[in-house]
């Protein structure tokens, strides 16, 4: 099961931080991830941890958003600064764990002036 929070209404050059927390039996986690889908758009890739340890980013956010976890709390946070109008959408997260996909309920993010 995962838990995300940390969504809201901010203006325009505003942070936010997302975490999302997985919960439960746990053996091992493949992959963590964020990905957003605005209105009338489909769910894309915000930024995400490989199973190899890498990190992947979409153009549009690579030098404002940040991904990063904590194993020890099997959780996956997402640092989104300089947020533009564009970033508007419902985030959600992906983790695979236990050799599953799993994905968070979703957080809306709102920037607006």
């Amino acid at each position: 099961q995962l838990q995300a929070s940390g969504g809201g209404l901010v203006q325009p050059g505003e942070s936010l931080r997302l975490s999302c927390a997985a919960s439960g039996t746990i053996f091992g986690i493949n992959v963590m991830g964020w990905y957003r889908q605005a209105p009338g758009k489909q769910r894309e890739l915000v930024a995400t941890f490989t199973s190899g340890g890498g990190t992947i980013y979409a153009d549009s956010v690579k030098g404002r958003f940040t991904i990063s976890r904590t194993n020890a709390k099997n959780t996956v946070y997402l640092q989104m600064n300089s947020l533009k109008p564009e970033d508007t959408a419902v985030y959600y997260c992906k983790v695979v764990y236990n050799g599953v996909q799993h994905w968070g309920q979703g957080t809306l993010v709102t920037v607006s002036s």
